[in-house]
């Protein structure tokens, strides 16, 4: 996932490679990892288009196709909830920053900016909505 993370990463691959059921294998890899796999690669997703934001002049467009999203509308919607800018903002404020930090290593700088998905980005965007208008939402199932 790490590798590859624009393609298709669904559990049930991943268990299948790994030799055991979809469950276990979504339950062993939150163990270790701390979040559920879908999570995980969502997190790597947005680190590389973070970095092709910042270090590319690949278009918008481009940088979501190659990370693994099959819309720019999803991939712009996603990417602001998870790291409260939007692409273009953060492009911008990215490229600023890097003529300041030109000598701190990448390995720190990456460290730094990891998105901190604890929470689902459903679960985000929901604690948003309430935050917002100051009432509780509840889903019907």
């Amino acid at each position: 996932m790490d590798a590859a993370p624009h393609e298709e990463w669904r559990v049930g691959r991943l268990a299948r490679v790994s030799g055991v059921s979809e469950a276990h294998f979504a339950r062993s890899f939150k163990q270790a990892f701390g979040v559920p796999p879908h999570r995980y690669l969502l997190t790597r997703r947005v680190e590389k288009a973070t970095a092709l934001l910042r270090d590319t002049d690949l278009s918008i467009t481009e940088i979501a196709f190659q990370t693994g999203w099959a819309s720019l509308g999803t991939f712009g919607r996603t990417f602001r909830d998870v790291t409260g800018e939007s692409p273009g903002a953060l492009r911008v404020r990215e490229r600023a920053v890097a003529q300041e930090l030109g000598r701190v290593p990448a390995c720190f700088l990456s460290a730094g900016h990891r998105p901190d998905l604890t929470i689902a980005v459903s679960e985000k965007r929901r604690k948003g909505a309430r935050d917002t208008n100051g009432s509780e939402e509840t889903e019907v199932p």
